[in-house]
């Protein structure tokens, strides 16, 4: 099915392939009758059969029994219960009974006092040695296939015929003029679907509106308008910083962002959906997403008029756009293709980035994967959250993928939609090396630059000028520099989160174990010991 085809919002066979993808493992295990331990009624008989109970024993017979033979048989009793006991718990501890089928969520007791949980019993269920060893060898796997660019461009073939292959010469940005109809008089962005979800996007766009017709580029009869790609993507991961980078790097005069930040375009309004709660949407067409950098390209233009009255300057101004789903959210080919059994997605969002624009610079940022799981955790708002809830909520996660490995590659898990609906914490997010090496198929490592947020937070002047490096942006005046460094940290952990206090011994130590042979990849792939993150 090609993307140009996109016509999901309100059609029936899509709401039922949805609402069967959306169902998550947990809420579908949540829906199940729940059943006694002991069911002591008996089975398989009419309701209106009269059922009496027989006594084994009746006082008349017990009377005739002997006291010591009444005692033999308690004693006897006693024994066989204890010998049976003992079977089914050491069953249990090896995994022969009550073991759980492959993604099935086992009922964990939750204690109420943090000292039982920090006992290593939680820890017990998961043989950790086991799946970190298993982890270990799956990381060594072939890299991906990557797919023909004829086969990326027919899959979506509106895109590469609104975006050319060359851009103009000069510019630092990406740009080339597009052609307008003879009546430009009607409203631009009138049926821009981000007007619906940005108030401040749809305030720029009574900006442009109004100036629309001043930015126009004549030549030849026709008229043109200016279009621009980001010269460069902050792609994430969630709670690693993006946020705060994006509104620092704001300040510096040579930058322009997208209006609104997160646009998630590349990775899922281009598909139709916004969250896959709410089922598919209307498509958001490219021409959608381009019309969030005319307020740069309307600044680059001015670069452009005459040959002597424009401003120089101004054509090295760059354009970016953040969105810390663009490195790891693919899941919306489970959605497209839902009737072709696919391992791994057949196409990443890099790939049509990469297609579009093989020059893009790319900027990730990374975090403790252990301190960036809680964070996310205490982001989302829901009831109950405590350290204890966490802590079940990883084991189970934990649990869950650990199934999948046993079955599948690593990548696979890693990019299963099903799995990741099914963990409650969104722990593959921290798998960053298996992401990483999916954009090194794609991009040259000099276009990529991987930073850490400790190191981010820690010297902020040393880490933002290595960003201008990268963007090859010229430097700040003093006075600039202080504004930017000064600048109040971004989306900070609300008061109420911060009051639960740090995650429990038990669940970082379990965390530690789970991520180190990522981590361990991770700093052999960047040549850096600190993305081990063995200090934190």
């Amino acid at each position: 099915m090609s993307l140009s085809e996109c016509k999901y919002a309100g059609t029936p066979q899509m709401d039922n392939r949805y609402n069967l993808h959306s169902l998550s493992t947990s809420e579908k295990y949540r829906r199940r009758p729940v059943m006694p331990l002991f069911d002591l009624s008996p089975a398989n008989v009419p309701e209106n059969l009269e059922v009496r109970w027989v006594p084994l024993l009746s006082l008349t017979s017990l009377r005739s029994i002997s006291k010591v033979k009444v005692a033999s048989f308690l004693l006897g009793l006693t024994l066989t219960l204890f010998i049976m006991a003992s079977y089914i718990l050491t069953w249990d501890r090896k995994g022969l009974l009550f073991t759980p089928s492959p993604f099935q969520l086992r009922p964990v007791v939750i204690l109420t006092g943090t000292e039982a949980l920090e006992l290593p019993s939680e820890k017990s269920f998961i043989d950790m040695k086991l799946l970190v060893k298993s982890i270990s060898s799956k990381l060594e796997y072939t890299p991906r296939k990557v797919p023909d660019e004829k086969d990326v461009i027919a899959t979506d073939s509106r895109l590469f015929s609104v975006i050319p292959r060359q851009f103009l010469p000069g510019i630092k940005s990406p740009c080339w003029h597009e052609e307008l109809s003879s009546n430009v008089n009607t409203d631009p962005y009138r049926r821009n679907l981000f007007t619906l979800r940005s108030k401040s996007f749809r305030a720029v766009c009574d900006y442009l509106r109004t100036h629309f017709q001043e930015h126009l580029y004549h030549r030849d009869g026709k008229q043109y308008r200016l279009r621009c790609l980001p010269y460069f993507y902050i792609i994430g991961q969630p709670k690693c910083g993006t946020t705060d980078l994006f509104h620092r790097l704001l300040l510096h005069p040579e930058v322009k962002f997208t209006t609104m930040k997160e646009p998630h375009w590349w990775t899922r309004k281009r598909f139709g959906y916004i969250r896959f709660k709410d089922g598919f949407q209307e498509c958001f067409p490219v021409e959608d997403y381009l019309d969030l950098f005319d307020l740069a390209a309307h600044n680059i233009q001015e670069g452009l008029i005459g040959n002597s009255s424009g401003d120089p300057s101004k054509l090295q101004l760059i354009a970016g756009e953040a969105s810390a789903s663009t490195m790891w959210d693919n899941q919306a080919w489970s959605y497209v293709r839902g009737d072709e059994e696919e391992a791994e997605p057949p196409f990443l969002a890099q790939d049509f980035i990469h297609a579009v624009q093989p020059n893009a610079k790319i900027i990730i940022m990374l975090r403790d994967p252990v301190e960036r799981l809680y964070s996310d955790y205490l982001y989302f708002k829901m009831a109950n959250k405590s350290v204890e809830d966490f802590h079940q909520k990883v084991i189970e996660s934990v649990r869950l993928f650990q199934s999948c490995l046993s079955e599948t590659s690593l990548r696979s898990c890693v990019y299963n939609t099903s799995l990741s609906n099914a963990m409650p914490v969104r722990l593959n997010l921290g798998m960053y090396i298996v992401f990483l090496l999916d954009w090194l198929t794609v991009f040259h490592r000099e276009q990529i630059l991987v930073l850490r947020l400790e190191d981010y937070a820690a010297n902020l002047r040393v880490t933002i000028k290595k960003v201008f490096n990268f963007l090859s942006v010229g430097p700040l005046s003093d006075q600039m520099e202080a504004a930017l460094t000064k600048r109040p940290m971004s989306n900070t952990r609300r008061a109420a989160d911060r009051s639960l206090g740090p995650m429990l011994h038990a669940t970082r130590d379990l965390l530690r174990e789970f991520h180190h042979p990522f981590n361990l990849k991770l700093a052999s792939e960047l040549d850096n010991k600190a993305f081990l993150w063995t200090a934190a």
